[in-house]
């Protein structure tokens, strides 16, 4: 891996210096922990915002990219960690089905400033680092998420760094419930394995923006849990991806979970009191009800206190029944997640996609997101890729669950 070291920036007649992260350091991991506690990540009040690692680890959300890396920044003699940023580097599908094109693309995350530090250069210093990075990995674009409403983060991105809005995707969430939520009648929920799941990912999605051409690496990853297809109920029994395929039923929808609570964890802050109050009512309400009148209160769980969550990649589906289809994954998805213990499914869509309308979620919990590009590499010309950066939206994308 590329070692990344001494970019200085002028900080109150000092000096920052930008490193990678020593992950055998526990100096390193305790200071990277600090920071991310006394960073909020999104500015509106009754968000879901990360909390923390669940597992200790910093570089948990980068991990199990091909190339990844993570950078701090030093401040001071003592060398007080007042920056981070994590990057990885994989290659993706630019949207041309046609073409089945690919790029190598970089994924910038988990950019934090230490709130004492900001607004002198460290975060745009960070990004320079890390964008060097990405162009000795041979990345030919990065890009980076952030929410619509961060008007700092957007600032930061599109006027300091020379990125340029591109898509704004929506993350949709879902409370877990105390009971299992029934699927839309004449609907059979599949489980797939690996093989299959991979053959018809690579059929439905290979002309999908940001698809990953590593999908198998993806599926086989111990957080996804599996990959599940929704067809009519009278289909007949699942053989195979190639016979799926060749003589597919009128509409179908498939999906797959990632078990996102054993990489990080989540918390609600700054919600009023008024909604911890009629929280805990609904779950009051749910557990006295539901045991002696076997009614499904839809309660409320408890998501002020860090708490795991599962993640629904990979959403997609054909046929005029399909929106039915989706649902049914997502309340499958639900089931899922209350036996395992996650108190939250989300997923994240494009903004346009057909089966956005079909997946349960309560708006307050969501976000909208904005994804802006950058284009690191020169020279295309006017080949078959062209400029990604100036491409329209397509209907869909796919949200890889490693960068979620």
């Amino acid at each position: 891996m590329v070692v990344v070291v001494a970019a200085v920036v002028e900080h109150g007649g000092g000096q920052v210096t930008v490193r990678e992260f020593d992950g055998t350091s526990d100096r390193d991991r305790a200071a990277v922990e600090r920071l991310e506690g006394a960073c909020e990540v999104g500015p509106t009040a009754g968000k879901l915002c990360l909390f923390t690692d669940l597992l200790g680890d910093p570089l948990c959300r980068v991990r199990n990219s091909p190339a990844f890396l993570m950078l701090v920044a030093e401040a001071g003699a003592g060398g007080e960690v007042v920056g981070v940023v994590r990057g990885c580097v994989k290659t993706v599908a630019c949207g041309r089905r046609q073409d089945d094109l690919f790029s190598k693309v970089a994924y910038l995350l988990g950019l934090r400033v230490s709130p004492a530090h900001r607004r002198r250069g460290i975060g745009r210093a960070l990004v320079a680092r890390m964008e060097e990075w990405f162009r000795q990995a041979g990345a030919d674009y990065a890009y980076v998420a952030t929410d619509r409403d961060n008007e700092p983060s957007v600032r930061l991105f599109t006027s300091r760094c020379g990125y340029a809005k591109f898509r704004t995707p929506s993350v949709l969430v879902h409370p877990v419930f105390r009971h299992d939520l029934a699927l839309p009648r004449r609907v059979a929920v599949l489980r797939i394995p690996p093989r299959d799941a991979e053959l018809l990912y690579r059929a439905r999605f290979a002309g999908v923006e940001f698809f990953p051409r590593d999908i198998d690496a993806v599926l086989s990853n111990p957080l996804s849990l599996g990959t599940f297809l929704a067809v009519p109920a009278s289909s007949k029994p699942w053989r195979s991806a190639e016979a799926f395929l060749a003589s597919p039923p009128p509409s179908w929808a498939v999906g797959s979970v990632w078990n996102s609570k054993d990489a990080f964890r989540l918390e609600v802050r700054g919600a009023p009191r008024l909604w911890r109050a009629a929280a805990r009512a609904t779950r009051a309400a749910d557990s006295a009800l539901s045991r002696w009148l076997l009614l499904r209160v839809p309660s409320f769980p408890n998501l002020f206190e860090p708490f795991g969550m599962h993640f629904l990649y990979g959403l997609g589906g054909a046929g005029p029944d399909a929106p039915r289809m989706a649902t049914a994954l997502c309340r499958h998805a639900h089931n899922v997640a209350r036996r395992a213990g996650a108190r939250v499914v989300a997923t994240e869509v494009a903004a346009c996609d057909p089966l956005r309308g079909a997946v349960p979620h309560w708006p307050r919990l969501g976000a909208e997101d904005l994804w802006c590009i950058k284009r690191l590499a020169d020279g295309y010309g006017d080949g078959a890729l062209g400029d990604w950066t100036k491409a329209p939206p397509g209907a869909s994308m796919f949200v890889d669950p490693r960068e979620f």
